[in-house]
């Protein structure tokens, strides 16, 4: 079973291959007839309306093109590519149920076919999460977006950190200059948009309340609530502070989002941010309070983040502490810890505890919580990593979460993989393309005086 299942992955990769050169290729040619095309171009072609987004959730969705006919025809054939597409998926799933039912037939005549089965379920789970995420995007359009970012200009210096901030220990930081290498290419409005970069676990939370699964609705919403801290790991440079009044707006019709964030005060820095998705809004506000221990920063934040869905049900939940060790001497990181409540206005909500990493904790970044009802009966359990995975274990468990992958649990969030071109900054996939000009952004916006 496990020899014809990587077989047909293996298949199915270079099925994935064939199509995305494919679309790469009408994309060329798109953007070819954009820079032929001679004439001004309207906001509305690439400003998502309010009709056209709310079609978004209905999968009712068509692709901005500068031009109507070569923009008709290369819409058809996506439509077409993404056919095709789906049918040899639906195939594929075939293959991989065969097997299952094979398995189940012959559990009793074994032991080791229990261990098969067990395997078996995990995979089957793990790829029924990947299938939720895959049609979650599935109904937005595809963009394509960079991979790295542009080479640097000139070579950087480095600079001392200890040199810049030895004389304010116990001081606030908000109200120290450093200097632009300790810096990272983005700014701290375009940061807050990183949390929404698993914004599909929200549309499958949406979907499953619809469905009336109201503990799988606010499972995905915590395991929102933790993939928000998975793009920290390996980055210890600063974002930019932005100006009183300066705006971020972010249109992400490839994820079905879109984002908005201003800063508001500048001392304390305060910034606003809003979002909206399919069936589903998420706003907050951040703020963070800065003490300089002498080896470690501690950064504790200030403010709550909210989350309605389009059914009236409301989550809110702050954020826990994150602290920066060794910034004398030894290899820099971070580190999130605390009690983070996710407080919902219906029937549950959920309590997670962000373990602090200490010195001869062999798997640090764990994550551990539980969701209660409103009598406070433990209906799930959460355990995990914020750098890594999550998983959810029904009913109260009360045994010890050593793995973040037991062999009882559920499945429910994964990072994704990092990008092939990493450099000092370690930006995500996601955090290089938030400040990237799309083809024909650029003359969409104010020029430059």
């Amino acid at each position: 079973m496990l020899s014809e299942f990587s077989e047909i992955q293996g298949q199915l990769k270079v099925l994935c291959e064939e199509r995305s050169i494919l679309l790469d290729t009408l994309r060329q040619l798109e953007a070819a007839n954009i820079e032929a095309e001679s004439s001004g171009i309207h906001d509305g072609d690439y400003q998502l309306s309010k009709h056209e987004y709310s079609g978004i959730g209905r999968g009712k969705y068509s692709e901005g093109s500068t031009t109507e006919s070569s923009g008709d025809i290369e819409k058809q054939e996506l439509e077409d590519v993404s056919d095709e597409d789906e049918t040899s998926f639906h195939d594929t799933k075939e293959h991989f149920t065969e097997p299952a039912v094979i398995c189940g037939s012959v559990r009793g005549v074994a032991d080791h076919a229990d261990n098969q089965t067990e395997n078996e379920n995990q995979l089957d789970d793990v790829e029924r999460m990947h299938a939720d995420k895959e049609d979650c995007f599935s109904r937005y359009a595809q963009i394509e977006r960079r991979k790295k970012l542009p080479d640097p200009v000139e070579k950087e210096k480095g600079v001392s950190l200890w040199s810049m901030i030895k004389d304010n220990v116990g001081k606030d930081l908000a109200r120290v200059c450093l200097p632009v290498y300790f810096n990272e290419p983005i700014s701290s409005l375009q940061k807050c948009f990183e949390d929404l970069e698993y914004s599909y676990l929200l549309d499958r939370a949406y979907k499953y309340g619809k469905e009336g699964n109201s503990l799988q609705r606010i499972l995905n919403v915590a395991a929102f609530a933790v993939s928000g801290y998975a793009s920290s790991e390996g980055r210890h440079c600063k974002p930019f502070n932005p100006l009183l009044g300066e705006t971020y707006e972010a249109d992400f019709p490839d994820k079905g989002v879109r984002f908005f964030s201003e800063k508001v005060s500048h001392h304390p820095t305060l910034i606003a941010c809003h979002c909206e998705g399919n069936g589903w809004k998420f706003w907050g506000d951040s703020n963070l309070r800065t003490k300089f221990w002498g080896r470690s920063i501690q950064l504790d934040p200030v403010g709550v983040l909210t989350l309605e869905f389009d059914d009236g049900e409301i989550f809110q939940w702050s954020k826990v502490t994150t602290t920066i060790y060794n910034i004398i001497l030894g290899k820099l990181y971070c580190d999130h810890h605390g009690l983070m409540h996710i407080r919902g206005n219906r029937e549950y909500s959920c309590k997670l505890k962000f373990k602090e990493q200490s010195i001869l904790d062999r798997t640090p970044h764990q994550v551990h919580g539980s969701v209660e009802d409103l009598s406070g009966k433990k209906v799930a359990t959460l355990t995990g990593k914020w750098d890594d995975c999550m998983y959810y274990i029904s009913g109260d468990f009360s045994g010890k979460l050593k793995d973040c992958n037991p062999s009882n649990a559920s499945f429910l969030w994964k990072r994704d993989k990092p990008p092939p071109n990493l450099t000092r900054y370690n930006l995500t996939s996601f955090a290089i393309t938030l400040n990237e000009l799309t083809p024909g952004l650029q003359r969409c916006l104010i020029p430059g005086i």
